[in-house]
């Protein structure tokens, strides 16, 4: 088994519970993040890893796919976006802004970075699963051990936090480097989040 079926395999073992929602109890998301994981290993050009916070509803607990969503796969023609297209399953198709800002942005530019969260499942409140909360210490702790393993899969060559819980994650990884803060596109962060990433990019 290889490292990535074996992080894919550890993905599919968490439960649901009353405030997490784990994608990857359905084989369709654990297939599109493996088509996700092949394309980036396979590409060219320098590795970049962003660590943004966690799964959004619409986003990344539908697709699989961190910061991704399913109207970006039919809309933007992103070289990733569009090779994937065809190759992912997605129950429903969903708008995220974050997503829309993303891959429009990463659309203009040569390089592609790997995305990845704090937390890899969606944190939820109590009976609002279709709403958004921010991850635990807790579970930003369980998201570093797999953050670790994707590292050393990926062999980054420059890694950033995208929003203070990626940089809190990489932190707890590496407790002796500092990361770069960039500002998550969300709550009217799109035009620093475009400045931040003009600076890794």
């Amino acid at each position: 088994m290889t490292l990535i079926e074996k992080l894919l395999e550890k993905l599919a073992e968490y439960p649901h519970s009353d405030t997490v929602a784990n994608p990857y109890l359905e084989t369709y998301a654990v297939n599109n993040l493996r088509h996700y994981f092949e394309y980036m290993m396979n590409q060219g050009g320098k590795r970049i890893l962003l660590v943004g916070e966690a799964p959004g509803h619409r986003g990344c607990r539908i697709t699989g796919i961190p910061f991704t969503s399913g109207r970006a796969f039919q809309e933007i023609p992103h070289p990733l976006l569009v090779a994937l297209k065809d190759k992912i399953q997605l129950p429903r198709i969903e708008t995220e802004s974050t997503a829309t800002i993303v891959w429009n942005y990463l659309s203009e530019k040569e390089t592609t970075p790997l995305f990845w969260n704090s937390f890899p499942f969606h944190p939820h409140d109590k009976g609002k699963i279709d709403g958004n909360r921010a991850p635990t210490d807790e579970e930003v702790t369980f998201g570093a051990e797999i953050l670790s393993e994707l590292h050393h899969i990926y062999k980054p060559e420059f890694v950033a936090g995208i929003g203070h819980k990626g940089v809190a994650a990489l932190k707890q990884v590496f407790p002796e480097q500092s990361f770069s803060y960039i500002r998550h596109p969300s709550n009217g962060g799109k035009s620093q989040f475009i400045e931040g990433m003009n600076s890794v990019i």
